[in-house]
């Protein structure tokens, strides 16, 4: 039986995997519940009830044949984080057996039936994944520490790596960033790929996904695009606004992590992911203030660089500089996809650059 997805307009509606419909032919499909507005969780159409519910588009097939594949025991580090948030769910939604690991267990609120434990990747006596795992997600990034950040991914990086492979974990899920590799690209991508290196350095098969700006309620990148067309009439066009970018919907995103899950041959392999357009910043910028229902005037001045602009991003946004200045400095590599080859193995109709605004905005959309 093949599943079709909904989408909440903003009651905050998701399904409930407790209480589950039976259908005639021995399948199963959740009902709906009330839940905190915006949770991403890839859904199936359950009960219609008087609206559509706000929830991530993927195509049926994908996470029907989810439904269908041998349920695996599933690490998720980085489970707090904006896209580890959002793929918990949708794993265990899958048929999935989840644990989550967070630094803190006291401060996250899994969701029900999902097992949280305690580790610390830059402490490796916290970690023990000798629990029979099939598979570890890798969704650790330091950025925001400050100016030790790629040091920090790096321990971090072999430190899983060592743990993962104490324990014979088989198969290792890493999600990075697109850029084409060279002495010009940021340190912020840089960290991203040494990451990628230092993975694949395990004995085990990794399977990577390499993404650009992803937007949605939560992302770091996109909170600045939002802020800065909230609080600027009037912008100063640096050099960057006219790097190209090819920006996903975070449910594209999740649709992609749980994919590869059910698909073992993507295992060892890298794959690029990236929306339906290929925008610079200035497009993205201007599409989303439109979105917004607020009118922008850009001024070109081509003089400023990356590094002098990230100082006026820091005072106008309230993104901590430590976040903000790796990414502003990261603006100037290209970020689009030059490999599709992913959708030889999982198909997603993916969504457009403004519906995705429009649902990372909620009710504020035309505001």
């Amino acid at each position: 039986m093949t599943w079709t997805v909904d989408e909440c307009d903003g009651c905050g509606a998701t399904f409930d995997t407790e209480n589950e419909i039976h259908n005639e032919d021995g399948t199963t499909r959740p009902t709906w519940k009330s839940l905190q507005c915006q949770t991403t969780v890839p859904s199936v159409l359950a009960e219609r009830i008087n609206h559509q519910h706000q929830l991530p588009r993927v195509t049926p097939g994908v996470f029907a044949n989810a439904a269908r594949s041998t349920s695996m025991k599933v690490l998720v580090t980085g489970a707090t984080g904006f896209v580890g948030s959002s793929l918990v769910p949708a794993l265990q939604a899958a048929g999935h057996d989840v644990v989550a690991m967070t630094r803190d267990a006291s401060s996250y609120d899994s969701p029900s039936g999902v097992t949280v434990t305690e580790g610390d990747l830059l402490d490796p006596a916290t970690l023990d994944f000798s629990d029979g795992f099939d598979a570890a997600y890798y969704l650790v990034h330091s950025l925001g520490t400050g100016e030790t950040f790629a040091e920090r991914d790096r321990t971090a990086a072999e430190n899983f790596r060592a743990a993962a492979e104490s324990a014979g974990i088989e198969r290792v899920i890493y999600l990075g960033g697109l850029g084409e590799a060279g002495d010009d690209l940021s340190e912020h991508l840089r960290s991203r790929q040494e990451v990628e290196s230092i993975l694949t350095e395990g004995a085990y098969d990794v399977t990577t996904l390499r993404a650009a700006i992803i937007v949605g309620n939560g992302s770091a990148s996109f909170r600045m695009v939002r802020q800065l067309v909230e609080r600027l009439p009037v912008m100063i066009a640096p050099r960057w606004l006219y790097t190209e970018c090819q920006p996903i919907a975070i449910s594209d995103v999740i649709t992609y992590l749980v994919g590869v899950l059910d698909h073992p041959e993507t295992a060892g392999k890298t794959y690029e992911i990236g929306g339906p357009e290929i925008l610079t910043y200035r497009d993205m910028l201007e599409r989303t203030a439109a979105i917004l229902g607020k009118r922008r005037y850009i001024i070109p001045v081509p003089v400023l660089t990356p590094r002098l602009s990230s100082y006026w991003v820091e005072f106008v946004t309230d993104v901590p500089k430590a976040i903000s200045r790796p990414l502003i400095l990261g603006l100037k590599n290209p970020v689009v996809v030059t490999d599709d080859s992913v959708a030889d193995v999982i198909s997603v109709e993916k969504t457009a650059f403004d519906d995705a605004v429009a649902r990372a905005f909620g009710g504020d959309a035309g505001a």
